[in-house]
C-alpha cells in the first residue's frame, strides 16, 4: 500500500539531505528534542531562582554544622578517659589515624569503625597524629592541645585548617618536631608566620599551597625563621614528581640480572 504524499514529502527533507535515511530524521528529532529540554531546564531554573538558591544555602549550612558538631569538645571521655584516650578518640572519629608511644599505628578500617581498645593506653602519650583530609578545624585543634607530648603532626590536605588554626599550634612548641601542612589550600604566608614558635621543629612540608602567592621565596624566609628545621617546598615536591616519572626506567635498571 503507497504511503500518502504528505507522509512522503515530510520524510523527504530528511532523506535527500545532509543526512541520509531514517538516522538522519531520528536525529532530527533527538536533536529537537534535547532543544525542548535545555529550554524547559532554563525556564525551571529561571522561575525557581530563589529557591534553588535557598536549596543551595541550606545545603551549605547543613555541611557547616556537621563539621562544627565533629569538631566539638569530648568533655564527658576527658573526664572518664583523660587526654589522650580525648585525642585519639577525636582523630578516629574523623577518619584520621593514632599512635600511642612504642605502638603501632591505630587506623579505622575501609567502613570507619575502629576498635575501642585503644582505651587500654589510657596512661600512654599519643606521640604522632595524621588527619589527612580530615575536616578538623579550629575548634577541634582543642582535642589535639591534649597531648602534649605530639611530636608529629600530619594536617596534608586539609580543607578547614587556615592562618587561625596555625596561630594555635604554639600551644604545642615543646614537643612537636615534625609538621606537614602540604596541599591545604587555606594556609597563607601570615599562617606560616606563626610557625615561628615552634623551634623544636626538625621536618616541616609547605609544599602546594596554593594561597601562598610566592613560594619559592616563602621557602626561604621559613628556613631562616626554623634554621634548625628542613623544610620541604615547591622544588622538593617538583623533585617528588619528576622521580615518580623516571622511577620505571630507574628501577628496571637496578633489577639483578
Amino acid at each position: 500500500m503507497a504511503a500518502p504524499r504528505a507522509l512522503l514529502h515530510l520524510v523527504a527533507p530528511a532523506w535527500n539531505g545532509s543526512t541520509r535515511g531514517i538516522h538522519g530524521l531520528s536525529g532530527a528529532m533527538a536533536q529537537e528534542g534535547n532543544q525542548r529540554k535545555r529550554r524547559t531546564l532554563f525556564q525551571f531554573l529561571t522561575e525557581h531562582f530563589y529557591d534553588v538558591e535557598a536549596l543551595r544555602q541550606y545545603l551549605v549550612q547543613k555541611q557547616i554544622l556537621k563539621v562544627h558538631k565533629e569538631n566539638g569538645p569530648l568533655t564527658a571521655i576527658q573526664k572518664q578517659y583523660g587526654p589522650y584516650v580525648t585525642g585519639a578518640y577525636f582523630v578516629l572519629k574523623l577518619g584520621g589515624a593514632v599512635k600511642f608511644q612504642d605502638q603501632e599505628w591505630i587506623r579505622p578500617n575501609g567502613c570507619a569503625h575502629f576498635s575501642p581498645e585503644f582505651v587500654k593506653f589510657h596512661a600512654v602519650p599519643v606521640e604522632a597524629v595524621d588527619v589527612s583530609s580530615c575536616a578538623i578545624n579550629y575548634h577541634g585543634l582543642d582535642n589535639l592541645l591534649l597531648l602534649k607530648e605530639l611530636r608529629s603532626l600530619s594536617l596534608q590536605r586539609c580543607p578547614h585548617v587556615d592562618d587561625w588554626f596555625l596561630s594555635r599550634l604554639y600551644l604545642l612548641a615543646g614537643s612537636l618536631q615534625e609538621l606537614s601542612l602540604a596541599g591545604c589550600p587555606h594556609i597563607s604566608e601570615r599562617g606560616l608566620a606563626c610557625l615561628h614558635h615552634l623551634q623544636n621543629l626538625r621536618k616541616l612540608d609547605i609544599s602546594d599551597l596554593p594561597a601562598v602567592s610566592h613560594p619559592r621565596l616563602t621557602q626561604i624566609l621559613v628556613e631562616e625563621m626554623l634554621p634548625n628545621c628542613e623544610v620541604l617546598g615547591p622544588d622538593w615536591a617538583k623533585g617528588v614528581e619528576l622521580g615518580l616519572e623516571e622511577q620505571p626506567g630507574d628501577l628496571a635498571s637496578r633489577v639483578p640480572t
